[in-house]
């Protein structure tokens, strides 16, 4: 009885160890049946997943008959390495070293094979023949083999990063580079402001994939939404430009909120972002218009606007073609783009820039800033407006290239971004005005009192601080050459708002009516919806429509610059208020509080020092920073006054509880 069960149990694993060999390509010695079945089905070998990828333990082990009797081989090892043994020995060895040692994606579980799916490895005399087998993983995708697990984490990513999520178990990886994305590939459906777009898996990994899509710079595409509606104000229809469409989140908004008020442009220099870009016009009804080419895609239904596609570079379509609003926002630095920008922009047009580079412009790379801004900055308490000065100052220099000025209208630094919204005044004399606001800015490295340096001033007489005479060394540096000027424009940000409202952006309005105080450097809320509101603004000798339209006193056409008396009326008028623009810097509460002081609220203070005659507002560039025209020695003098020391409330309470126990 034991020979007979000892014979069955040689044939079984015999059977197995045929059937083996003959999945690896080798004939089976059952007979010639199967491998004339294998010579007949040569597609289903190349599209059936491999043995190693299962989604179960249970699906390794159903290879393998366990609970039959007898010996077994394991299904992903040769012969010579794992000897066949008995069922609780093979569970414990498909367990512990598959499954164990596994790679997952998209639910699928990778376990290591030892069979001879790969080359031979030589040996160390370099003899192919007698090297050994190498253990490896088998991709789900592309079903390519690869010896080492981090590679294959990476190989992996790789896909993701190109959108190939699905398995395809194909012979080779050719075919899938060659094929585009597959029509069933799951997009994913973002809604924004209204407008429906559709993203790649990989959008959020700007180096792997070109139509990248950032979630977290809603509110700057809803700042540059909010200019351009205000431009859409004063002329119609207005050609924008939208320089790096990407997915075509920002343009689409343009088209299917102010429809006929604007002529939108959108381009990109990637076939995958432009392919991307028309089918996101689809989704929203809006027709697309080759422009150049002459093609247009027709849309189901009647289109609520028309966007021009174009596959061109930013530099190009702005050296082709004016435009009354320009925006740019490249994956870093836009220094490249701005000559072309100023170049062919409209009269009283407006260019809006975004950067992303936040290292070189938070002083995180010196030596990239010094490269592409041609500034020197160092660390500061106020870096961010820091930053975004210095965007203004070249902004400034590449207009003043061009013959041109500027006039900032907005400047927005947050944690992703630096915003800058200007509006473009054509002539020499504009240019002339605007480079003489590019200064020097003395900033002292022991107590931060910072200044913009004068013509013809030393150094060391500009700061008020007195850290230069009590302190050895040098204590003060230079920094810049930044912008001097106001950074904002408080009729605009009030005719933003309104736009704000208007179109139901909730998020960014907070954040306006914060820019609304902080240019006028006050802390009243009521100035921002007050009478002041529906007044008309002058921006550069022209008088913009506001809420009232119906009050204009002046017959000029909007757009266009006064003459004659009214504008040097203007412009006496601008040089009057030149004192109510708002201080430049902020100083920080927490940074400046002294130890063992307990500072008051930030409201408090801010009350304290307006009592004490000062020009006070909060700042968006830092939660617990203070704009205020007071000094940085009266910044501290106001802070000690209404400071309390810590050991007072400690003394209170022992006070208090000794005379408890008296009584």
């Amino acid at each position: 009885m034991a020979e007979q069960k000892e014979a069955d149990a040689a044939r079984l694993h015999q059977e197995d160890v045929d059937i083996k060999r003959g999945d690896d390509g080798e004939a089976p010695s059952g007979g010639g049946q199967a491998a004339a079945d294998n010579d007949a089905r040569p597609s289903t070998t190349t599209t059936e997943r491999h043995l190693s990828i299962q989604t179960q333990l249970e699906g390794l082990e159903m290879l393998v008959d366990l609970n039959g009797a007898g010996r077994k081989s394991c299904p992903l090892c040769p012969e010579e390495k794992f000897k066949a043994c008995y069922s609780h020995k093979l569970r414990r060895h498909l367990q512990n070293l598959h499954w164990k040692v596994y790679v997952e994606f998209e639910g699928q579980r990778m376990c290591i094979c030892h069979l001879p799916c790969r080359n031979l490895k030589p040996s160390l005399s370099g003899d192919q023949a007698s090297g050994r087998h190498v253990a490896h993983y088998h991709c789900v995708v592309c079903s390519v083999t690869i010896a080492r697990k981090t590679d294959m984490i990476s190989h992996l990513k790789r896909h993701v990063n190109k959108g190939e999520t699905e398995a395809s178990y194909s012979g080779g990886l050719d075919i899938a580079l060659e094929e585009p994305a597959p029509s069933s590939q799951a997009y994913e459906i973002m809604k924004e402001l209204g407008t429906n777009v559709q993203l790649l898996p990989n959008h959020t990994t700007p180096q792997k994939s070109d139509t990248y899509f950032n979630r977290k710079m809603k509110t700057n595409r809803q700042l540059v939404f909010c200019s351009l509606a205000v431009l859409a104000e004063e002329r119609n229809p207005l050609e924008c430009l939208d320089a790096f469409g990407a997915t075509g989140i920002m343009g689409l908004q343009w088209a299917k909120h102010l429809r006929n008020a604007v002529k939108v442009t959108i381009t990109d220099i990637s076939d995958t972002c432009v392919k991307m870009i028309k089918e996101n016009c689809e989704l929203n009804h809006i027709r697309v218009d080759g422009g150049s080419r002459g093609v247009s895609s027709e849309v189901e239904g009647l289109p609520i606007a028309t966007v021009e596609v174009a596959k061109m570079d930013a530099n190009v379509m702005m050296h082709l073609r004016p435009f009354d609003y320009i925006h740019l926002d490249p994956f870093g630095t836009a220094v490249n783009y701005l000559d072309a920008a100023f170049r062919n922009v409209r009269n009283l047009g407006i260019i809006s820039v975004t950067s992303t580079d936040t290292g070189s412009l938070y002083a995180k790379s010196p030596n990239v800033t010094l490269r592409h801004y041609g500034c020197h900055i160092v660390r500061t308490e106020y870096y961010k407006e820091l930053a975004a000065r210095m965007v203004v100052a070249t902004v400034a220099r590449a207009a003043a290239r061009c013959n041109k000025g500027i006039e900032v209208l907005l400047a927005v630094a947050l944690e992703h971004f630096v915003l800058v919204v200007v509006r473009v005044l054509r002539g020499p004399m504009q240019a002339d005005e605007s480079a003489k606001k590019l200064r020097k800015l003395v900033h002292c490295q022991w107590c931060e009192e910072r200044v913009f340096l004068k013509l013809g001033t030393m150094v060391d007489d500009t700061l008020p601080c007195n850290c230069h005479g009590s302190l050895p060394g040098k204590t003060a540096v230079q920094l810049g050459p930044l912008w001097a000027g106001p950074l904002f424009n408080t009729g605009f940000l009030r005719r933003m708002l309104s736009a704000a409202v208007h179109h139901s952006m909730d998020d960014v309005q907070p954040l306006v009516k914060t820019l609304i105080c902080e240019s006028e450097c006050t802390t009243f809320k009521s100035l921002v919806h007050g009478p002041s509101a529906l007044m008309n603004q002058v921006e550069c000798g022209v008088v913009i429509k506001t809420l009232q339209s119906g009050e204009e006193s002046s017959s000029d056409q909007p757009g266009k610059r006064k003459t004659g008396e009214d504008s040097g009326n203007v412009v006496k008028k601008l040089k009057s208020d030149a004192s109510l623009e708002h201080p430049p810097f902020y100083y920080s509460i927490h940074r400046h509080s002294i130890r063992g002081m307990n500072m008051p609220k930030l409201n408090k203070f801010l009350q304290y020092l307006t009592e004490a005659g000062f020009r006070v507002s909060r700042t968006h560039f830092d939660p617990t920073g203070v704009r205020t025209d007071a000094t940085l020695e009266q910044f501290k003098s106001v802070l000690t006054k209404y400071s309390v020391p810590t050991y007072i409330n400690a003394t209170t309470t022992q006070t208090s509880v000794s005379t408890e126990k008296t009584l």
